[in-house]
Parts: structure tokens; C-alpha cells; sequence
């Protein structure tokens, strides 16, 4: 190996050599003579296979190969350890028989059965039905106290003309539990629609919307809802519930930022959690609360270096929990400062709040487009079934795809499609103009009215001790219990009672259906116990002091005895 090693090294600086030899030919002389280059060549090469020649004839080196011959004459063709050879000497014999004995094995072998041991014996006919006997089951749930059963809830059997008036338990009432704000529901225009769309298509679409589920008619929804909010396209949900919680997991995911109002209703939190973001909580309407909770949030982006990600804070134009109004117009602000999207739900504000019924953001002076993302129920004031969004054209179109209750649930049905839409003409004309003022002033007189109700006090109203931007025009009123009262009660539930028992006795003395809201556990913040009431086109002026005695006397006659 030594001489190996000067070999290659003597082949190095003749090479090294014959280099330089051309370098200085190319120095004396640009053009030089083949025959010069020739000689270099010749000696190089020469020089070179006689360093080959010695490397080869190293002892070492021949005894591998003659270990490699060796080793290929036992393995290769012909060889002992050859597949070849093993079979050619009957070896196959051998796995055959091998393979014999494990499928007589596994053929002849008996199921496993546990064996007890010779202290344990089976157990007789008597013994097991006297365990039975003796057995007691755990209850499937645990046991309820008359504090936990709820009362049955009021039945509706008929209604007396309009969606007002209706029959309760054989007793005929003024629904103030009903969100249909502007009456159409019981419009013959409205009803005439559906009845002649119920002819053409039948009752049910029978399919998602991109599996043979849309129809004409809801082409023609979404066009002019989209005209009549002034957006660049629209789209319809089969449930209004389910589309504010498809609407937010599309826009959202998991490395994604929420900021979120303590006081939103629960499907915007069940929509938060569905998309897995990252959440953040800001006190109910509480501006200085946002601003601070916005600027943490960046300061800690910028800390960790936190990649870019999206960002959107939800809002509902009129809070259901409560019935305030979002301040719109510093939440516009805030999310252009902070570079945030904006999604404002608008179920208890579209087509009574604004000068053309569109809701909040219009009540708060913000253009079209401003707020990127707007959702509404077509439940309330469109008199209908289901949900819409609007928005950019990306914003609709991306919901397509990516909307679960949009592409997994049957799509609305078209007669309560075009049932929403004859709805929407006539809200957009001067007659749906003069509804949805009446209701505004209606419900700004009723607030003012029942200021001093026994033991009760309107939510967000001025005066009360909440800070809160509530709108006298909402048209969602909370009569919320007093906290001496809740205090009084000793729990949420005995609280909800006394207000069930004011409610009764609305219905029973003075026919009145009012509700008393129930509350998921699983509320990030559970509301304070109270009435609420709708405000609507039948609550006319001259029902308006009825109303007003109505429910003063009822409380008083409940709550006043607590307050002595």
C-alpha cells in the first residue's frame, strides 16, 4: 500500500508537471506547435499506466479478488448456499412439510375458553336470579327537585288573523314573544307567494344547494338582498342559527384571532368554538375594554414575533341577550386602527333600525362594504325561515365551499323562499318604511313607559346603573330582575321562577304571552334573569297604556310582597 501511495502521488506531480509544461508553451507562444503538445501528451499518459500497472499488482489487492471469486463460487449458480442447489437436493421437501404440520396445527386446534379455577364453581339457576333480584340499576339521571322542573311551555293553537293574535291554551292573547317585527307574516301578499310557489315547486328542495338543491327562486332571493343592502352578493342559509355559526368557522381557524363581546348570543360562541380560534373576550359594549384588550394583543404579536395571521372582531348590531345596541361607530374605529375585519350580526336590527330598515350599521352612519362581513335572520322582520350574509363577492362565494350549514343542509324550501322575498319588497317600499318607524317609536315609548316597574328594570335604558350604549328603537326589550330580588331568590333558578310566575299571570289576568329566556350552562356569560318582550307592528298606540298596566300590576303583585 505504501508504494500504492507514492504511485498515485508520482502520477499527481507528473500530471502537476506536464500542466505546467503547456502553461509555459501557451507564455512563449501564442500558437504553439502540435507537435510539442503531442510529446506531452504521450509522456503523460505513459507515466500514468505504469502507476496503474504497480497498484494492480499489490499482493492485497489479489487476495480480495480471490476471496471474491471464492465467495461467488458458493453462492452463485451451482454453488452450496445457492436456492438452486437447496431445491436440485430435495430441500422444498422440507418447507413443504413444515408448512403441513401449521395448517394441521391451526386446523385441529380448539377455541380458547377461559378455565376457571377448581375453587370456582358454576353458578346455579337460584343463585343468578337471586342476583338479579338483588341488583338495582343507577338512575339515567340524576333526581330532579321541584327547583329543576320546568314549567310546560305555553301551547299556541291558532292564530286570530294576524301574527299577533293568537289562541294560548284555549285563551286568546297578545304574543309579545314573537320576533316577526314588521307583521308580514301574515300579509296576503306574502302568504298568496308562498302558496302559489308551494303549487309550482312543492314543499321541500330535497337536496343541499350545490347537490341539486337550488332552485330559481333562491337565485333571485340572494340578487335582491344583495341590491336592497347595497353589497355585491348575497347568500341564503336554510336556519338562521346555523348561519352565523357556518359563517364565522369560515373566515376563522385555528391560528386565527376572535375578539369577541362578553354579551353575544350562543351561536356566535358555538360558531367561535366550531372554528377553533384563538378567543378573546372584551367587556358587554365597553369601548376602553376593547381598545385595551386590542392593544395587548398586538404587543404580544410583536413580542413573540408571531407570524401574520387573520383577525376578526364580532359584533351583533342589536344583542339579543340584552337588547342593546352595539356603538358601530367606534367599533368601526377600532378595527380600522388595529387592522381588523368586522362582522356584525343583525337578526334583531334588520328591517327596523336605520332609516331603510338595513339594520344597525346603517343606524350608525357606515356605508356599504365598511363592515365586511354582515348576517342577518330572515326569521324576524322578513317573516320567513333561515339566514342570509352579505358581503364582497369573495365573501359569499368563499362561504360556498367552506359554509357547513350552507353545504350540508337541505336548502330553504322555495315558497319560504319567495315568501322572503315578496317580504323584502315590501319592506323596501314606503309602506315597509312606515312599519319599521312605527316599531322604532313604539319601542322608544315602551322603555320610557315602564321605568319604575316593581322589582324589574329595563335593560341599557338611561338611568339604570349598567353602562351601556342601548338604543331607545331597539326593538328587543329585557326586563331584567332586580339584583336585591336575585339576592332575595338565593339562586338562578328560583329567580327565573318568580319572573315565570309574572309571566303567568300576564297570560292568565291579562292576556299577554311574554317569555322568560332560558340559558345554556355553556354561556360564556350567563345573562341576568328577566322578561323579554318583542316590540312589533301590533303593539299599536292604543295597546301601548294596556300593556304598560299590565305588566307593572303582574310584577307588583308577585315581587312587591319580596321588596316589603
Amino acid at each position: 500500500m505504501a508504494k500504492g501511495s507514492a504511485g498515485s502521488r508520482a502520477s499527481s506531480g507528473l500530471a502537476l508537471a506536464a500542466v505546467a509544461a503547456i502553461a509555459a508553451a501557451l507564455l512563449v507562444s501564442r500558437a504553439p506547435k502540435p507537435e510539442v503538445l503531442q510529446q506531452l501528451k504521450d509522456s503523460f499518459m505513459q507515466e500514468d499506466l505504469a502507476a496503474v500497472r504497480e497498484f494492480l499488482r499489490h499482493p492485497t489487492l489479489a487476495k480480495a479478488k480471490a476471496g471474491a471469486v471464492e465467495f461467488w463460487e458458493i453462492i452463485g449458480p451451482g454453488g452450496r448456499l445457492h436456492p438452486g442447489w437447496f431445491l436440485e437436493h430435495k430441500g422444498h421437501i422440507v418447507i413443504e412439510g413444515l408448512l403441513m404440520v401449521i395448517i394441521a396445527v391451526m386446523l385441529l386446534q380448539s377455541r380458547f375458553y377461559p378455565r376457571t379455577t377448581e375453587d370456582e364453581d358454576a353458578l346455579t339457576d337460584k343463585e343468578i336470579d337471586a342476583l338479579c333480584q338483588e341488583w338495582e340499576p343507577l338512575p339515567l339521571v340524576p333526581d330532579i327537585s321541584d327547583e329543576d322542573i320546568r314549567p310546560e311551555p305555553p301551547l299556541v293553537q291558532s292564530r286570530e288573523g294576524s301574527s299577533y293574535d293568537v289562541l294560548v291554551n284555549g285563551q286568546p292573547a297578545l304574543n309579545l314573544a314573537c320576533s316577526d317585527f314588521l307583521g308580514l307574516g301574515s300579509d296576503p301578499s306574502v302568504q298568496r307567494r308562498a302558496k302559489e310557489t308551494v303549487e309550482r315547486y312543492g314543499v321541500g328542495s330535497c337536496g343541499p344547494r350545490g347537490f341539486y338543491g337550488t332552485f330559481d327562486v333562491h337565485l333571485e332571493l340572494e340578487a335582491a338582498l344583495a341590491q336592497f343592502m347595497g353589497q355585491e352578493e348575497a347568500i341564503i342559509y336554510s336556519y338562521d342559527i346555523s348561519t352565523i355559526a357556518s359563517v364565522i368557522p369560515a373566515f376563522a381557524s385555528r391560528q386565527d384571532i376572535l375578539v369577541l363581546d362578553e354579551g353575544v348570543s350562543y351561536p356566535i360562541q358555538q360558531g367561535a368554538k366550531l372554528s377553533r380560534a384563538r378567543v378573546f373576550w372584551f367587556k358587554h359594549n365597553d369601548m376602553a375594554s376593547l381598545a385595551a384588550l386590542l392593544q395587548q394583543i398586538e404587543d404580544a404579536e410583536k413580542r413573540d414575533r408571531a407570524p401574520l395571521c387573520r383577525k376578526m372582531l364580532v359584533v351583533e348590531g342589536v344583542y339579543a341577550n340584552s337588547g342593546d345596541v352595539a356603538p358601530l361607530q367606534q367599533l368601526y374605529s377600532l378595527k380600522e386602527a388595529y387592522r381588523y375585519r368586522l362582522c356584525v350580526e343583525e337578526s334583531h336590527a334588520f328591517g327596523v333600525l336605520g332609516q331603510g330598515g338595513r339594520g344597525a350599521c346603517e343606524a350608525a352612519g357606515l356605508q356599504p362594504g365598511q363592515v365586511e362581513v354582515v348576517v342577518a335572520s330572515m326569521g324576524t322582520s322578513l317573516a320567513s325561515v333561515g339566514g342570509f350574509c352579505v358581503g364582497h363577492h369573495e365573501v359569499c362565494d368563499h362561504q360556498r365551499l367552506c359554509g357547513q350549514g350552507y353545504c350540508f343542509s337541505a336548502s330553504l324550501p322555495p315558497y319560504l323562499a319567495t315568501a322572503a322575498h315578496e317580504a323584502l319588497s315590501i319592506l323596501g317600499s314606503s309602506r315597509g318604511q312606515q312599519l319599521a318607524a312605527q316599531v322604532r317609536h313604539t319601542a322608544a315609548a315602551l322603555r320610557q313607559q315602564l321605568e319604575g316597574t316593581p322589582g324589574l328594570f329595563v335593560s341599557g335604558a338611561i338611568g339604570s346603573s349598567k353602562e351601556s350604549s342601548s338604543s331607545a328603537e331597539s326593538p328587543v326589550l329585557h326586563l331584567q330582575l332586580s339584583s336585591t330580588l336575585v339576592a332575595a331568590a338565593g339562586s338562578r333558578k328560583a329567580a327565573d321562577m318568580l319572573l315565570q310566575r309574572v309571566a303567568d299571570r300576564l297570560l292568565a289576568r291579562h292576556g299577554l304571552l311574554i317569555a322568560v329566556p332560558r340559558y345554556s350552562a355553556l354561556d360564556h356569560v350567563v345573562p341576568a334573569p328577566s322578561l323579554k318582550l318583542y316590540v312589533h307592528a301590533g303593539l299599536s298606540a292604543d295597546k301601548l297604556p294596556q300593556v304598560v298596566q299590565a305588566i307593572k300590576e303582574s310584577a307588583k303583585h308577585v315581587l312587591q310582597p319580596l321588596i316589603d
